[in-house]
Formats: structure tokens, C-alpha cells, sequence
């Protein structure tokens, strides 16, 4: 964009013309505004690269407009609270050499002065031999070590046309048995198993047992883990419009008013409490990663991207 201006610049003043002999020392009026134009040709690239992550392009209009929904309420929810995203380009939105692959990743930090630490949305598509095609959408949101408070989860794994993966749930941060009123207060108090015990009232909608005991143990007793196995599709679009996007909503409300805005008396820990808070942190993170990235995306992506993309999130998520 600076370059355009430029050029249109000196093509319509002649006595501007990049031929001139004399040169003349920039002055602080050009200087703030090329620094003006570049600023905004850096906003314009962030807000091509937000629609793109917006667009979930790969799945139906119901789940879209669910995931849009949900990330459109986060983020101007906590807009006062968030930093524009700051991936880089290449790890923000990318695809595999061949083009069977392609993903896109939006990450906004928290302000130093904010309990959350960062919200992360992300869409993974894949098309892999004798199956049809891989879609995952999904959105979290991580606190800080200045609040014991449950995380946000929202995930849907699709591989088929009539079938569907949903992992919903405010994952535990605090040792449940040791810590039973951090049971009561977010769990109990706020019915949050209400929306596991409505689904599964469904025919179409059973338990889902992840094949991985590390994903098992990391959330609490109230995830919503769930398959929906239907014949035809029409019927997964109701249940997501009708049945899924009605609980997800839900669960984030909760999270919204109850962990997200915590109020300050209840986030006093000590320093012992916090720094096994942060080491938690850590070690969750880092073995989220591990256990999906580092084993998935080097198959879908290849090495070269997916290190590129890995680094990127990583130092995103403070585990470098």
C-alpha cells in the first residue's frame, strides 16, 4: 500500500517526480504519515486474516454460524481485555504442498492487567485416501495463573457426513477431590451437567470415550464428550441448531459471568497455590501439544509447515 501511494503520489504533482536531481530532507509530516499508511496496510492484512479464520469455509452454514457465534461473543465480550492476534502470517493461515490440507488459527493474548490468558479458534480441514474429508472447528479460552477458575472448551470432529464428535466443557484447573468447594462452585452451582444429561437424551446421541487417557483426564466430570450418529444429514443439522448450539452458548455464558470476570476477593491465592497453578498450566499445554500437533500435523502438513506453525503456537501458549 505504501508503494501505491507513493507512486500515485508522484505521478500527479510533476515537480515530485522520483526524476528530481535535488533531494530534500524528509520531512516529520511524510514520516508519520508513511508510518500511518503502514499501520494501516498492518490492520488491513490482520482483518483479512481474521475473516479468513471467520470464514470456516469447510463446514455447513448451521455449525459456521454456531462457531462464529461463539468466537464473535468471546471476543467482544472481552474485547477491553484482549491484544490484536500477533501469530504470524505463514502460521495464521496455511495449507499442505498438495493442497489436501488446510487450516487456520486465530490466537488473541489477554492484557497484562486481564485474568485470561489467551482465546485461541482454529479450523482444521483435510481431505485423507478412501475417507471423506477430515473437518475440525474448534475454540478455547485459557485463564491465567491470577485465577484458579475452569477454562473454555468447545470442539466438533466431523469425518463423516452423518456423524459428529462434540467435546463442550469448562475444563477443571484444581484438583477436584482435594478441592470439593471448586467442585460445588463451578460444576454444581451452575448445573453445568444439565447439558451432558439433555443431549444424551437424544436417541441419535451417546458417550464418546476418547481413545486417549491424557484427553480422558483433562476434563472434569460434567464434559459434554459426546457422538451424534445420525442417517441423514438434515437430521445433524437440527440437532446442531436445535440441541448443541443451544448448550454450547450456555456453557459459555457461564464461564463469561462465572471465570472469566471472577471477582477480585475471589482470586487472592497464595503464592504456593499460584505457582502450582502455573506449573499445571504449563504441563497441560505442552502435553496438548505433544500428544496432538506434534504427532498430527507433521502427517497433514508436513515437516517444514507444520514446525513452522508448531513454534508459532507454542510460543503462543508461553511452552517454548
Amino acid at each position: 500500500m505504501a508503494m501505491i501511494f507513493c507512486n500515485t503520489l508522484y505521478s500527479s504533482s510533476p515537480s515530485l517526480s522520483p526524476l528530481t536531481s535535488f533531494r530534500t530532507k524528509p520531512s516529520r509530516f511524510s514520516k508519520k504519515l508513511r508510518a500511518r499508511v503502514q499501520f494501516r496496510s498492518m490492520e488491513d492484512h490482520d482483518d483479512h486474516l481474521r475473516l479468513k479464520f471467520m470464514e470456516f469455509p469447510y463446514v455447513t452454514a448451521t455449525r459456521k454460524q454456531l462457531m462464529v457465534d461463539l468466537m464473535s461473543t468471546l471476543e467482544d465480550r472481552l474485547q477491553s481485555q484482549l491484544l490484536p492476534c500477533n501469530l504470524p502470517p505463514e502460521a495464521r493461515s496455511f495449507k499442505n504442498p498438495n493442497g489436501s490440507a488446510e487450516a487456520s488459527i486465530h490466537i488473541r493474548s489477554g492484557q497484562k492487567s486481564s485474568p485470561i490468558d489467551f482465546v485461541i479458534g482454529s479450523w482444521i480441514h483435510c481431505t485423507i485416501p478412501n475417507v471423506v474429508s477430515l473437518n475440525i472447528t474448534s475454540i478455547s479460552a485459557f485463564l491465567n495463573s491470577s485465577t484458579k477458575a475452569p477454562n473454555f472448551v468447545v470442539e466438533l470432529i466431523q469425518s463423516s457426513p452423518t456423524s459428529l464428535v462434540l467435546i463442550l466443557d469448562l475444563p477443571h484447573r484444581k484438583d477436584l477431590v482435594l478441592n470439593p468447594d471448586y467442585l460445588k462452585e463451578y460444576y454444581q452451582d451452575t448445573n453445568l451437567d444439565s447439558h451432558r444429561q439433555s443431549l444424551l437424551k437424544l436417541p441419535e446421541i451417546n458417550p464418546y470415550v476418547s481413545p486417549s487417557l491424557f484427553v480422558r483426564s483433562a476434563f472434569s466430570p460434567a464434559a459434554s464428550m459426546l457422538k451424534i450418529d445420525v442417517e441423514e444429514e438434515g437430521t445433524l443439522e437440527e440437532i446442531l441448531r436445535d440441541h448443541v448450539s443451544p448448550a454450547a452458548k450456555e456453557v459459555l455464558g457461564v464461564w463469561l459471568e462465572r471465570c472469566a470476570v471472577e471477582e477480585e476477593e475471589k482470586r487472592v491465592m497464595g503464592v504456593e497455590e499460584k505457582l502450582e497453578l502455573e506449573r499445571r498450566d504449563k504441563s497441560f499445554r505442552k502435553k496438548s501439544i505433544e500428544e496432538d500437533l506434534d504427532l498430527q500435523f507433521p502427517r497433514l502438513f508436513g515437516e517444514e509447515v507444520s514446525s513452522r506453525v508448531i513454534h508459532a503456537i507454542k510460543e503462543a501458549f508461553g511452552v517454548l
